[in-house]
């Protein structure tokens, strides 16, 4: 609901031929999101990673919020954070990301965010190549 991320995502992956999920409480999923964009929608961590192949975790963004959406940061970590023992119950191995900056202990615990399975680090160092790209395009420099 307050992600600019998460829309623009789920549009290109959308347009790329994914299979998109949305996973999270219902006060954070916009009611018109699956007829709008295509997605499927869930409220179950567990049966949404055992789904995917991709986690693109978001950060919870508490300063883009003016109203409670869910009644503690506890409670949230509990129903979708991600932490070790969730990931090794799964029956299968799956690519964790996040465009940062992670509030560690919330969306993902840090034994996840430092994993193999992460590929945040990359994610968010080709996010800053791609950005200083389009930018560089739009300047309309010819040099």
């Amino acid at each position: 609901m307050h992600s600019r991320v998460a829309q623009s995502n789920m549009y290109l992956l959308k347009k790329m031929g994914a299979e998109v999920t949305v996973c999270g409480p219902p006060t954070l999923i916009p009611k018109y999101i699956s007829q709008a964009l295509g997605v499927n929608v869930s409220y179950n961590l567990k049966e949404t990673l055992e789904w995917c192949d991709v986690a693109n975790v978001l950060r919870i963004q508490l300063e883009r919020q003016n109203q409670v959406l869910f009644s503690s940061l506890r409670e949230y970590s509990l129903a979708y954070g991600i932490n070790r023992k969730l990931l090794d119950s799964l029956h299968k191995e799956i690519v964790i990301m996040h465009p940062g900056p992670i509030n560690r202990g919330v969306e993902l615990d840090s034994d996840v965010a430092d994993s193999k399975q992460s590929i945040i680090l990359q994610q968010v160092e080709n996010g800053v190549a791609v950005r200083m790209a389009v930018l560089y395009l739009l300047s309309n420099r010819n040099n």
